[in-house]
């Protein structure tokens, strides 16, 4: 099981991902298309990484918007499986 980031070792390593917060004990952050159809596509490819990573978003899609939930439930809170896969998702929204 990984360890836990403290909250400064989050804010630390969410610097380079733009847009990503910390909230409570995971990491968030909505994205924005120019429909559904391009939003579930976001969706299906993030679905495939984190199968990949055997990692899974809390995904909420409200029409053209996608917010991401990420946490480790296992070590209670953000470790890096969470960075790891808002990298890989990063990659995707680009």
């Amino acid at each position: 099981m990984s360890k836990a980031f403290t909250a400064d070792e989050i804010d630390s390593r969410l610097g380079p991902l733009e847009g990503w917060s910390a909230s409570g004990t995971s990491i968030t952050k909505t994205f924005e298309f120019e429909d559904f159809g391009q939003a579930m596509d976001f969706v299906n490819h993030v679905a495939s990484a984190a199968e990949e990573q055997d990692h899974h978003p809390d995904i909420d899609i409200r029409f053209n918007k996608v917010t991401l939930n990420l946490s480790s439930h296992d070590a209670g809170g953000v470790t890096e499986k969470d960075i790891k896969l808002a990298e890989a998702i990063e990659e995707i929204g680009e």
